[in-house]
This record gives structure tokens, sequence and C-alpha cells, in this order.
């Protein structure tokens, strides 16, 4: 029997790309050398092979690995009415030692949720090829205005009042979310990151040096999410996933939860996917301000950046130290990221990723037992 949302295992949803989706994109982007139903077919046998995989493992919830995407959050914005991705020179995203592909965001008209967003397909196709509940991740609203330079808004009205973007991304995330829901999505995840890097103290600095206070920001970001949300069906479940940056097992910032953490938990998610695999992450005392009641936080301490499978042990002594902040029962597990934020992936196989979730199901049945 399908088990509903919030679990006591999950996972943030992306998969690393097997290689014959590798093969297959190279074909279809760079070589021209089969068309999009060849690619949809490749894409597919992957799906239903991870699918396999993720209820082989006890996983109560799975996602299709975002194997039809490039990346977690450019590929949904670039499919949304007024948004454009485009290749710009000098636009490559900096991480750790290593920079991005040259992907630009650009709003060219006033933006909204078309009603053929191809991402309501990709959902219907994961929802028809699994026995547990599917999950579907998009990025964000914060994530369609951080992303942005605004030398790259074409629009007057946005250019001159930024709330008035902010306005308009509430009420297109707010289709997109009753969209999902007509689609049969009970469980949606947004992909809201850009809290956690609001919190490195460099960063901060470098959106003041921009005439921007990054604490007038989390508060907006956390308003956007709010009210995009505030009307969704008493059966669907939101999800939110934070995190510093996860490209090829790299990371852009640092920094605790601290001048977030209130924030965060304002914003009526029901269920958050919070980084905490690494000290840049801070500790824990944050999560004394989630308020008591039914929301929880899925501590992500099992790492998805490197091969080594963390002990038992190690995190049960997590789990004791969490509960000294907020209540066992409003905890659960899931791994600090994604395996695959981009089509590159990060630098562990198939078998570590398959390990790494094995290990979030056993988690929650030592500690919970269920998931």
């Amino acid at each position: 029997m399908t088990q509903s949302p919030p679990f006591r295992a999950d996972h943030v949803g992306s998969l690393l790309r097997p290689q014959g989706v590798k093969e297959a994109r190279r074909k279809f982007y760079e070589e021209k050398s089969i068309g999009a139903e060849e690619l949809a077919a490749a894409e597919d046998a992957a799906i239903r092979d991870l699918v396999a995989m993720q209820e082989g493992v006890g996983l109560p919830v799975v996602t299709d690995g975002e194997q039809r995407r490039s990346w977690w959050h450019y590929d949904f914005m670039g499919m949304l009415k007024g948004m454009d991705i485009v290749e710009q020179e000098g636009s490559g995203l900096q991480f750790t030692g290593v920079t991005t592909k040259p992907k630009a965001l650009v709003v060219s008209e006033p933006i909204d949720f078309p009603e053929d967003h191809p991402m309501l397909g990709h959902y219907k196709f994961l929802a028809e090829t699994t026995k547990v509940t599917p999950k579907i991740s998009i990025p964000g609203p914060s994530c369609c205005h951080y992303r942005l330079d605004p030398a790259n808004t074409h629009v007057e009205a946005y250019r001159e009042d930024i709330g008035t973007y902010f306005d308009d991304l509430i009420k297109t995330y707010r289709k997109a979310v009753h969209a999902f829901y007509d689609a049969g999505c009970r469980y949606l995840q947004m992909d809201d990151i850009f809290y956690a890097y609001l919190c490195d103290p460099k960063i901060r600095e470098e959106w003041k040096e921009k005439g921007t206070d990054p604490d007038w920001l989390i508060g907006e970001y956390a308003r956007m999410m709010r009210e995009a949300i505030a009307d969704r069906p008493e059966d669907m479940t939101i999800g939110m996933h934070m995190c510093r940056g996860n490209f090829r097992s790299t990371f852009v910032a640092s920094g605790g939860y601290d001048p977030a953490a209130e924030a965060i938990f304002s914003t009526g998610i029901d269920v958050f996917f919070m980084e905490y695999d690494t000290d840049r992450a801070g500790g824990l005392e944050p999560l004394r301000l989630l308020p008591k009641g039914k929301q929880r936080v899925m501590p992500g301490f099992i790492t998805t950046k490197t091969p080594e499978l963390e002990s038992m042990d190690q995190l049960k002594r997590l789990f004791d130290e969490a509960s000294q902040y907020v209540d066992l029962d409003q905890l659960g597990i899931a791994p600090q990221c994604g395996f695959s934020s981009t089509e590159e992936g990060n630098e562990v196989t198939e078998d570590d990723q398959k390990r790494k979730l094995e290990l979030v199901v056993k988690t929650a049945e030592e500690i919970w037992g269920t998931v």
C-alpha cells in the first residue's frame, strides 16, 4: 500500500545519469544524430530502471532522477513563459575549483506558468511507472531572482520595481502548484538553496556591495514561498531543499543556517531537506526554531559528494544531538543533496548511490522502526 508523505526516509531527487542517457543526450544535443523520440526512449528506460532501484532499496517515495534535465533548475525555468536560458560568455557558475557551462537566465517578457509546461508530463510518466509515492523536484521561486543578472531583465516594470517581479513570481508558482496537483501530484518539492547561500558571510557582503540587504532578501524569498503555496490543497505535501551548492562534488557556500532559520520555518513548508554533511553547514541549534507540530526536518547527514559510507553509530549520535533541539518525531533522514544536480553528476558511482539510499532506509528503520 502506498504511504502518504511525510516519510522518515526520503531523498532530494536527482540521480546519476546512466551511460545510455548520457550517450543519447550527446547524440541529440551535440551531434544532432538522433531525434527527440529516440532521446525520450533512452530517458524513459533509465527512469524505469531507477524507479525499480529506488523501490528495491525500500524507499517509500521515488523521483525520475531528473533524467530529462541538464540542470536541477535552469530546465524548469527556461520552460516558463517569458524566461529563456541562453549561452552567455562569462556566465558560468563558480564552484570550488571548477566552473559550470556558461548558461544565463534571461527575462524577455512578463513571466507565467504555461499550461503545457513539459514537466507536468514528466511527472505523469513517473506516476505511471511506480508503485509507491512519486515526487517531482522543481526550483523554488527564489532561484528565478538569485540567478538573474539585472542586465538580463528586459521587462521595464521589473527593472523599475523588483517587487513587481516578485509578485509575478508568486502568481507563476501558485499556478505551478495547482497545475502539478491537477496532474495528480500530491508531493511536490521546491529546491530553494539560496537561503543557505545567504548565510555565507562572503556572499552576504557581495549582496551588500550590490546594494541589497541579504536579510531583506531572505525575508522576501520566504514571503514568495509562503504566498505561492498558501492555498495549496490540503492533501498536497510541499517539501523544500536547501544546500550550499552541488556540482561534480564541489560547493559554493559555507555558514550555518542561523541568519535564515526563522524565515525558512515561516514558509509553511511541510518537509525541510537541510544539508548537514559537513561543518560548512554549521551547528544543529537552528532546528530549535522549527515550530512544534507536523512539519518535519530531514537532516542531510548522509553526503552525496563522496563514496564513503557513514556509520550507523555516527548517524545515531547526530540524531541524538538533533533531538536536543527538535522532537525526534519531527525528524527523518535524507541525503544532503541530490547525486546529480547537473547532468555531469557527482564523483560517485551508481553503486555508491545505491548504497547511500540503502543507508537512508536502514537508518529510518533503525531509529523510527519505519520508513
